[in-house]
Order: structure tokens, then C-alpha cells, then sequence
């Protein structure tokens, strides 16, 4: 049976099918290829600047590739940020995570649309297995000094909470390059890989940083 519908509903049908395949397209190259950016915060002074945009590289999660020493990531914020002595354990050093959302739509804000959520964007110092030592402003890395080039001249790494640490498996230690103005796994703790949202890919704006970020 042939349905007569009027040329100005179908027209009208067409484009709000056309609409919603469209933003299906978009969350999805969105949470499983990539998405851009604007850099929001202080922490990773000089290398990036606030109102700075940049592409992310979501692929990585999507394929579960390795992350490496020096890439910059974002990665869900820990629902602990300032742990009490008392709360940690330091023969396993991890940031700590709450249970999530619950209920469709609050999943579905939270983890695609990304309301919800706060992320941090910092640099990863130490991979599993990694014994990382902050002392004397400096960061030691299985037991040598760290070279980094990335950090302002004369920046250095105050200790905290989380300073003489191994990083456990399926773990990364993760620091912002303006090291006085960053919270991060000095504080919170190692971050699960499995938290890791994407890695910065490029800046494109300004045009005249345009490239990628190292």
C-alpha cells in the first residue's frame, strides 16, 4: 500500500533524516577518530597556550595503541583530586575513580556528548613499570635525571604528594609542563590508560603555531 504524503512533509522528513544521520556521523567520528579543542587552562604553559585550539587524535583509544613517554594526552579527570595521606597507598600509587553516571542519558551526556565531564590535558612523564623520583626541583627517571626540553628555563618540579613512586601496569604518570601551576599525578596519583581520552595531534590555531605540538 502506497502511502500519499504531501511533497511539503516529505521534503521536511527528508531533511530532519538527512539531519539526524548527520549528527550521528559527527558523535561518532567525534568519540572514535577525533575532535577539536580549545586549550582552557594554565598547566601546560609554555608549549600551550590558553585560547590555543588543537585537533585531538582519538584513534588511539579506539585501536588501544601504546601511549609513550612525551605525549601529550587528555584523559578524565580523577574524582579525587587531593587524596588524604591517610587514603593512600603508595605500593600502588593510582588516581581514584568514582562508579560514573548511571542511567542512559546520563552515560550518553557524560562519556559521548562530554557535558558532564572534565578532562585535563598534561604530558606523560612515566609509563608502567617507571620508578619516578621528584627531588631537588628535578625529575628522576629510573634512577637518571630527565631531560626535558619542553620546560621553561629555570621551571622546576616541586614535590608533593606522589614524588617516589613506581608506575603500575596499565598506569601513566602525568605532569603539566608549567609545573608551579599544574595539578596533576604529583598530587592525584598514576592515571589508568583506560581513562586516556586522545592524544594532541596538532595546533591549528594560531595559524602561525599551526603544526605539531612537542
Amino acid at each position: 500500500m502506497k502511502l500519499n504524503i504531501d511533497p511539503k512533509i516529505k521534503n521536511i522528513l527528508e531533511w530532519v533524516y538527512c539531519f539526524i544521520i548527520a549528527i550521528v556521523i559527527a558523535l561518532l567520528i567525534k568519540y572514535f577518530i577525533g575532535t577539536p579543542t580549545v586549550v582552557r587552562h594554565v598547566s601546560m604553559n609554555n608549549t600551550l597556550q590558553e585560547g590555543q585550539r588543537l585537533w585531538l587524535n582519538r584513534w588511539c583509544r579506539t585501536v588501544h595503541s601504546d601511549f609513550e613517554r612525551g605525549d601529550i594526552i587528555t584523559f578524565e579527570a580523577p574524582s579525587v583530586i587531593f587524596p588524604s595521606l591517610e587514603d593512600v597507598d603508595f605500593n600502588y600509587p593510582v588516581a581514584t575513580y568514582g562508579s560514573g553516571p548511571k542511567g542512559l542519558w546520563k552515560k550518553f551526556n557524560y562519556y559521548v556528548l562530554e557535558k558532564t565531564k572534565t578532562s585535563f590535558i598534561k604530558r606523560i612523564i612515566g609509563v608502567a613499570n617507571d620508578e619516578i623520583r621528584i627531588a631537588d626541583g628535578k625529575v628522576y627517571l629510573n634512577g637518571k635525571p630527565l631531560d626535558e626540553p619542553y620546560l621553561d628555563e629555570g621551571m622546576t618540579t616541586e614535590a608533593q604528594l606522589f614524588t617516589d613512586i613506581k608506575v603500575p601496569e596499565g598506569y601513566v604518570f602525568v605532569m603539566g609542563d608549567n609545573r608551579t601551576q599544574s595539578t596533576d599525578s604529583r598530587a592525584f596519583g598514576c592515571i589508568p590508560v583506560n581513562k586516556i581520552e586522545s592524544k594532541v595531534a596538532f595546533r591549528f590555531l594560531p595559524l602561525n603555531k599551526f603544526g605539531e605540538v612537542k
